[in-house]
């Protein structure tokens, strides 16, 4: 019996939502009871009455946001020069599923760090499975209109050598529509496990996550995310043009698309401006121009209130929007660090809190290792997002318009993509297009 535990959290950017019948065949799906998937589901209440991050249900309040920005101001700093993008969801719903599987001594202490201060274990596992129904548009799903731009999928990769335990594959499956494979992580079977569900999950956009596991590990959780959309508004192509963009590291030239209105959502104070971008889907991306050009120090200093006062504030202007059009990858970045300064608890080697939650086995289990990558693609015509995130577990109404603006984003900016209701997404800054 293997000593330590090992659990990687994969997570690509549109939300899959189930992993194919094909791969649970190929990888020996562990098969906890699918009827209860139907009844959780019709039991979900509707969303489209309340923001998701704020949402009322048994009076749970869920600060999804506050996360996503918290993280993404960590896990920006020390970029300097360099581009950032990060998906906070994709990292969120995994340590959600895990408050299942962490003991009573460490329980609230996660809840708190998720934004969850105060909500019940039942009532958060409630409140992601609305999440993923409502993010996900299965409320549309028998309207002719039905598009669904977010796929989101879950697994849990269990070594051959350790036993799952029933009730939290129960609930993962019931509220994270997570199913569970078995591996061998003794062999490379387990690499090629991961890395293969999360190029199908991401339309193949993320590739190779790990290259091993620790011969300590015995098993892994994973979330992928796709987001693939288009504009409501298109770029025209025709009209966009080679300009030059002022970065931190000298001037270059890049492609600017242009867009311009009458009636264009738009706000501005004496530190920014911002106006988003709507996807057909009916979420959008926020473009925030720094005044003073340091986006990175923007997007460190932003709040979820400040956040809220952006989009609570627009008004509707005549004007144009010139930015340039992007490709980020942000390669694999390491968020043990980041997620320690959140108040995450669960990396505690001497207290081991996921000990006896996730298997059934008895050995001391804690999060080791935990990282992600993560792109974006924006063009034209909409935008193409995915991340894969990896934690390693141990064991031992209409208005005129009311005036005229340009904003030229010809220096770094921030960008915060949402899907319905606002959840963020992905954020990250454009210091070089």
């Amino acid at each position: 019996m293997k000593r330590f535990f090992s659990i990687i959290l994969a997570a690509a950017l549109t939300l899959s939502m189930l992993l194919s019948t094909a791969s649970c065949a190929a990888n020996g799906e562990v098969a906890p009871n699918t009827a209860n998937v139907a009844s959780n589901t019709a039991s979900m209440l509707e969303l489209q009455a309340a923001p998701l991050l704020a949402i009322a249900s048994n009076n749970v309040s869920v600060n999804v946001n506050d996360f996503a920005l918290r993280l993404s101001a960590e896990l920006s700093k020390g970029i300097g020069s360099a581009n950032f993008v990060a998906s906070p969801f994709s990292v969120w719903l995994p340590l959600a599923a895990l408050v299942n599987a962490t003991d009573a001594a460490h329980k609230e202490e996660l809840l708190s760090a998720l934004g969850a201060m105060g909500v019940t274990e039942n009532d958060l596992n409630e409140y992601a499975s609305q999440a993923l129904y409502h993010l996900t548009n299965e409320n549309s799903k028998n309207e002719s209109y039905y598009y669904n731009p977010l796929r989101i999928a879950n697994a849990l990769f269990v070594d051959d050598n350790v036993t799952l335990k029933k009730d939290f594959a129960q609930k993962f499956l019931d509220f994270y529509r997570g199913a569970a494979f078995t591996v061998d992580f003794d062999s490379q079977e387990a690499v090629k496990a991961v890395n293969k569900w999360a190029s199908d999950n991401t339309d193949g956009l993320i590739t190779d996550v790990v290259d091993s596991f620790d011969s300590s590990s015995i098993a892994a959780i994973a979330n992928a995310i796709y987001f693939e959309d288009r504009w409501t508004n298109e770029f025209n192509i025709a009209d966009t043009a080679p300009d030059i963009f002022h970065g931190p590291d000298g001037d270059i030239t890049a492609d600017f698309m242009l867009h311009e209105g009458n009636s264009e959502l738009y706000y501005e104070d004496d530190l920014v401006q911002a106006m988003p971008l709507s996807f057909i889907s009916g979420g959008s991306m926020r473009i925030i121009l720094p005044k003073d050009g340091d986006a990175t120090g923007l997007l460190q200093s932003m709040t979820d209130e400040y956040f809220r006062k952006i989009k609570a504030e627009s008004r509707k202007f005549t004007g144009k929007l010139l930015l340039p059009k992007f490709e980020l990858d942000s390669g694999i970045m390491d968020l043990n660090t980041a997620l320690q300064s959140l108040g995450i608890p669960l990396f505690d080697e001497a207290a081991a809190p996921l000990t006896n939650g996730v298997i059934e086995e008895s050995m001391p289990v804690w999060l080791g290792k935990a990282v992600q990558k993560a792109y974006i693609k924006v063009d034209e015509k909409g935008t193409t997002a995915a991340a894969v995130t990896i934690m390693a577990m141990a064991g031992i109404g209409m208005t005129q318009p009311a005036g005229t603006f340009e904003m030229k984003c010809d220096k770094p900016f921030v960008f915060i993509l949402s899907g319905k209701n606002d959840v963020v997404l992905f954020a990250g800054v454009v210091n070089k297009p």
